[in-house]
């Protein structure tokens, strides 16, 4: 699908988006609302238009919403906007000195300035024969349809994967009637995401919603009947048996075009603190850039839709002469069987004490993050208030203490400094 304003093609001047999910998507939208008046071209390798991706594990498998209902816009709203759509379309190299890109029906096209927006794609499980009937994946609208699908068949599921993906969809496929169970080579679920406390409490939520466990394990082989799969043998010799399996093992950047192009790549393409790669013509942001933030304390590549729409707005700005860094609080969230959890901050990992404050039994709490005494990141689960604080918190650098945390008579946002 291509809409192209009249007398917009041989135009070399305005910015081509090589990405049409949520980071490029946003960047279109953005420049327009930030007034810029060039050109502006967005490229996806997808047929569908830009739609959102977090109601893939979640509403549109449980039926809640259709298709029709995760699209950002309409055909026209991209008419209206002097925004060319190329979908279904594969960026193939870029020549940079000419400034131009190669697609796959072999079009140039020129550009003023380039921006990767190509995201990430799923990991695949080593030696899985791929064409199985019922080994499943979740990253695209066709993924979701195929996974659906197969879900209204399904007379027990395995995932592969106990990462925020996979347990939204376990979630979902038992709240169905669905038998889950969920292979994890890490101790715990969300291992490399969330603190302790908050993977317990998930665990024993999500037992309670009757799905099962191995954790610390991998798999050994997918067992198959003719082209059909039939269960998982895991690297302890157990077999579970089923007739669905997705594979959730997290995700690889879509670096592969700019490394092409002789950009610096390191866990995604490498920009600076305004998004911008080394060549002046060219910048990335989303799932696929690996950029600096006080946050993570050095360089991190962030796979939310919260991450992807701030940087987008920021790009617009800066694309329109605005002169500052990118320094926005990361946040992400994962709606799991009615449960919502929402995390402040990147520096879990590094925390050397964790402070809780809420009813953990009750699934209404927030685990506190310190490293150094100093407060790093924090998870809440059900507790939307202390998630908006924290994102306040922790943009202002507000001298929190662990002692602040655990006196519950203690309101943490009076230790913001007042708004002069």
């Amino acid at each position: 699908m291509l809409f192209v304003l009249k007398g917009h093609q041989m135009m070399d001047a305005g910015i081509v988006i090589i990405g049409a999910g949520q980071a490029g998507y946003q960047l279109a939208a953005s420049l327009r609302d930030a007034g810029y008046t060039e050109r502006v071209v967005l490229i996806g390798d997808e047929p569908d238009l830009p739609y959102q991706r977090p109601p893939l594990s979640k509403a549109f498998q449980s039926g809640q919403c259709e298709a029709e209902h995760l699209t950002f816009q309409h055909e026209a709203f991209y008419k209206d906007s002097s925004i060319e759509i190329m979908l279904g379309v594969r960026v193939l190299s870029v020549d940079r000195e000419h400034r131009q890109i190669v697609t796959g029906d072999g079009r140039r096209l020129g550009y003023g300035h380039l921006v990767f927006a190509t995201g990430a794609r799923n990991r695949l499980l080593r030696g899985a024969e791929t064409g199985l009937k019922g080994l499943l994946t979740l990253r695209t609208l066709h993924d979701a349809r195929a996974l659906r699908e197969a879900l209204q068949h399904a007379s027990r599921a395995v995932i592969v994967g106990a990462g925020f993906l996979g347990l939204e969809f376990a979630a979902v496929a038992a709240a169905g009637g669905v038998p889950v169970h969920v292979i994890e080579a890490g101790p715990n679920l969300m291992s490399r995401a969330v603190s302790a406390p908050v993977a317990d409490a998930f665990r024993a939520h999500h037992e309670s919603l009757g799905t099962t466990f191995t954790f610390n394990a991998g798999v050994q082989s997918i067992m198959s009947e003719g082209k059909r799969v039939t269960g998982v043998k895991t690297t302890q010799d157990q077999e579970h048996h089923a007739d669905l399996v997705v594979v959730s093992i997290g995700v690889l950047p879509n670096v592969e075009l700019a490394e092409a192009a002789g950009l610096e790549t390191a866990n995604g393409i490498v920009v600076d603190a305004t998004l911008a790669t080394s060549d002046p013509f060219i910048s990335a942001l989303g799932d696929c850039a690996s950029f600096p933030s006080r946050f993570a304390f050095g360089r991190c590549r962030i796979e939310s839709v919260q991450n992807a729409v701030d940087q987008a707005r920021y790009l617009a700005q800066r694309f329109i002469g605005q002169n500052h860094t990118f320094e926005a609080v990361p946040w992400f969230w994962s709606d799991q069987g009615g449960v919502k959890l929402q995390i402040a901050g990147l520096g879990m990992s590094r925390a050397d004490q964790i402070v809780l404050r809420g009813d953990q039994s009750a699934l209404k709490f927030s685990a506190y993050g310190f490293a150094n005494g100093h407060l790093v990141a924090v998870e809440s689960v059900n507790r939307p208030g202390d998630h908006m604080a924290a994102r306040r918190l922790l943009a202002a650098n507000a001298p929190v203490t662990p002692a602040h945390v655990a006196d519950a008579q203690i309101d943490l946002r009076s230790l913001l400094e007042p708004v002069a």
